[in-house]
């Protein structure tokens, strides 16, 4: 062999990214990690209240945002360390072009058990279709009230009619389970947890109450309503039995009115957080990998990615992260809310 030989085989040995190297997405508190949520972009078609901040929006520049070929290379480099869930985000993912050649590419990808997309449904009812033949099943909508004027006000947008028609499309196509994730929120919507849970009676849905995060500081003690309190009031319409969940072990706890087709889910990162069992890793739109949403801690993955770094060290730079994955977070320590430095849109949902 030739020393240009050995050197091509040295280079070839250091790209690989395989169990037998002893690679494994464990951290230090010994949670198996087997799920990456990825944003492909911070640009919404809504401005929702608990999302977006205040004023002027300074969105990512597009030159700093991942491509999609950056998209798919990280995606496999982290299914050889054992990812084996992946969910498309933003912002909202529908608005970046070519969307669903994306989708298409992930679910593709061998080795990947489960794609998904989060979605505010704006553009659902276009793109259901696509979405299935791309290899999609999943879909979580965002909808926090079922009244039109209300929709307008909380997201800034006119388009309650728009995104229930995707939700209802997608179901027609045949997407399955359809998740309605509702941010619950103290004297703006929460008049509507028992209408919105009504909604498992008669569709397979499973509409799930997502406690309002201190995103929003100002607004935090006066809009946040426990998961204990929703569960209360649904018991009082009738009584709730616990249910399965469709898929692994997610924040959200399941439970069923006797008979309904769908079921009703609480998350409750704050009152009852789920820290122990945490599976997952965030990709920001740029490119940062984060281990905890709220962790002001960071990875950038983009550098790595635009300098040429091998597989390996893009792998190992995904493992020396997870391995510092904090035990918990400590969001209701007043420190920790002022760090987060960014709104959820810039993080990804």
């Amino acid at each position: 062999m030739t020393e240009q030989q050995g050197r091509k085989a040295d280079e070839m040995e250091e790209s690989k990214v395989t169990p037998e190297n002893g690679a494994s997405l464990v951290d230090a508190h010994r949670r198996r990690i087997d799920y990456l949520r990825i944003s492909i972009t911070d640009r919404c078609n809504l401005r929702c209240v608990y999302c977006m901040p205040d004023g002027a929006v300074t969105f990512i520049p597009h030159r700093e945002i991942l491509r999609y070929e950056e998209i798919l290379r990280l995606v496999r480099v982290a299914v050889e360390l054992g990812i084996r869930k992946v969910r498309i985000t933003g912002g909202e993912p529908f608005v970046r072009k070519n969307f669903l050649y994306l989708c298409s590419r992930v679910a593709a990808m061998p080795g990947l058990e489960d794609v998904s997309v989060t979605t505010n449904g704006l553009l659902l009812e276009a793109y259901a279709q696509g979405l299935f033949d791309a290899g999609v099943r999943r879909i979580n909508v965002s909808l926090d009230t079922l009244q039109r004027d209300r929709y307008a006000r909380i997201t800034g947008v006119d388009a309650f009619d728009r995104v229930w028609a995707g939700i209802l499309r997608a179901h027609e196509v045949g997407h399955f389970p359809i998740k309605i994730n509702v941010v619950a929120m103290k004297g703006v919507n929460d008049d509507e947890v028992e209408a919105l849970a009504g909604l498992t009676r008669n569709y397979p849905f499973h509409v799930r109450f997502i406690e309002f995060m201190p995103f929003r500081p100002d607004a935090f003690h006066e809009r946040f309503l426990s998961s204990d309190a929703i569960l209360d009031r649904l018991q009082a319409v009738g009584p709730l039995q616990p249910a399965r969940p469709e898929n692994g072990n997610g924040p959200a706890r399941y439970y069923q009115y006797p008979g309904a087709p769908g079921k009703v889910g609480v998350i409750s990162p704050v009152s009852h957080h789920f820290c122990p069992t945490c599976n997952r890793l965030r990709v920001t739109a740029e490119g940062r990998l984060r281990t905890c949403l709220f962790s002001s801690e960071e990875t950038d993955l983009r550098a790595l990615l635009r300098s040429g770094a091998s597989d390996a060290k893009l792998a190992s730079a995904i493992l020396e992260a997870t391995a510092r994955k904090p035990k918990r977070h400590h969001m209701d320590e007043a420190v920790t809310r002022k760090c987060i430095g960014r709104p959820m849109s810039a993080i990804g949902g």
